[in-house]
């Protein structure tokens, strides 16, 4: 059997109303014609919904690199120019100015908050942080030297069984109670996770405290002491959260949108993503680039490993640099910068070896060629991870971090996703290169 060859041509057709322009697939003799749609910026898309019925042929994109699988209006990203912008506004403006509810009422309602409603919304989130007391109970039956990712998986999936009565998909105001809950006991459950993991009591949380300061203080106050939290810390938190509460259609988000596209109630589409953000390709690319920086161990170790690094025949890798997306410097990375050196300078951290080998190698990489020809640039998990050892918590924690800021943008595309009239279920195909029919033999003819 040989290939048939096909040819694409894509043409602008100059019209008087804003009519679509049109692509040309030419497949051996026959040619079909395909719309091409705009975006309001950043590439055009050509429509391949009815490839299959006019030409009996899939397109093969393995990882979706050159797919778009949905319209959406929620975040726009430019990795050559290194830009990221939710619903329009540019990141780093959000992060400086703003804090993280606001940005999360800006990504599921899509607009700013004014100030009663930013008002009303942080009192609907924050009256919503407390999770069901039997799920005290539920957290008991996990070892405790679970992964506090496998215990996120657990019990965001679990909250579907306590909150029943916001799993219906259909009803507008069960879809906006679940997200209001999804919000807010996010960080609640990874307190608990985080507490029931190093063998403290759970604490409840407080509805006089922001966001960050309420998740620090469920992190790190214990009942024999007072505990307040250090601004600093706390704002550098709500920047960790508003950096990383979305990034378009990402593996997670897609598994959201995915398992979402069948039906499923918010908190096993929610699980779902957490699940797959635990891969160290995706949401544990911080804890790998804090473990590289314990292999180098100390400042003197660093030339071994750049020149390891420079050698195409070696399988190190620099993690923390570049970015699959970002071909230029990554935006959320400047922001992360200046908020690492806060946290540092706030706590005095001075002896640090890692985070001393962290500072040189960021300085090399700003400055050395190789990484500058490259493109090798500290990409955000490079300073959350220094960030996040500094304010105390474990690697494992890192990845549940993410997971917390996350959700908002998971159950943003979510609702946007229940709300698209040409959403349907999820149904990817295949080329298929498995055996052709053949016939059954009996076990003794084997």
């Amino acid at each position: 059997m040989t290939p048939t060859s096909a040819t694409l041509a894509v043409e602008d057709k100059p019209v008087e109303k804003p009519t679509p322009a049109a692509a040309t697939l030419t497949v051996g003799q026959k040619s079909v014609e395909l719309p091409i749609k705009h975006g309001t910026i950043g590439p055009s898309v050509v429509d391949i919904g009815k490839l299959y019925a006019q030409t009996g042929m899939f397109t093969y994109d393995p990882g979706f690199t050159s797919t778009a699988s949905t319209e959406s209006k929620i975040t726009y990203i430019d990795g050559d120019a290194g830009v990221l912008l939710y619903r329009g506004y540019p990141i780093d403006e959000l992060a400086e100015h703003g804090d993280f509810l606001e940005t999360c009422y800006l990504l599921f309602y899509g607009e700013l908050p004014t100030a009663a409603q930013k008002a009303d919304f942080d009192y609907r989130v924050t009256r919503h942080t407390m999770v069901h007391e039997q799920m005290n109970r539920f957290f008991n039956g996990f070892r405790r030297d679970a992964h506090p990712m496998s215990v996120m998986v657990a019990s965001v999936g679990a909250l579907a069984a306590f909150y029943h009565d916001s799993t219906d998909i259909n009803d507008p105001w069960q879809r906006e109670v679940a997200s209001i809950r999804m919000i807010a006991k996010a960080p609640t459950l990874a307190a608990m996770a985080f507490k029931y993991a190093i063998g403290q009591p759970f604490v409840y949380p407080k509805n006089d405290l922001d966001y960050a300061s309420n998740f620090l203080r469920m992190c790190f106050s214990v009942p024999c002491e007072d505990y307040k939290a250090n601004a600093v810390l706390a704002r550098a938190l709500d920047r960790i959260f508003i950096l990383h509460a979305d990034h378009e259609q990402n593996a997670s988000t897609s598994t959201v949108r995915l398992a979402g596209s069948s039906g499923a109630n918010p908190f096993a589409c929610i699980a779902a993503g957490i699940a797959c953000l635990w891969g160290p390709a995706h949401g544990g690319a911080n804890e790998a680039a804090l473990k590289m920086l314990g292999e180098i161990g100390r400042v003197e170790n660093i030339p071994k490993f750049i020149a390891k690094a420079k050698d195409k025949n070696d399988p190190f890798r620099l993690m923390g640099f570049g970015h699959r997306v970002y071909k230029n410097y990554d935006p959320r990375a400047k922001i992360m910068q200046k908020t690492a050196h806060e946290v540092l300078n706030e706590l005095g951290v001075k002896d640090d070896p890692l985070l001393d080998v962290a500072i040189e190698l960021e300085r090399i990489a700003l400055h050395d060629d190789y990484f500058i020809e490259k493109k090798l640039y500290p990409n955000i998990d490079f300073y959350s991870g220094i960030t996040l050892k500094a304010m105390g918590f474990p690697t494992s924690m890192f990845t549940v971090l993410f997971a917390v800021a996350r959700t908002v943008g998971w159950i943003a595309q979510w609702k946007e996703m229940i709300q698209d009239p040409e959403q349907k279920i999820g149904r990817p195909r295949q080329l298929y290169t498995g055996s052709p029919p053949r016939e059954y033999k009996p076990m003794g003819n084997r």
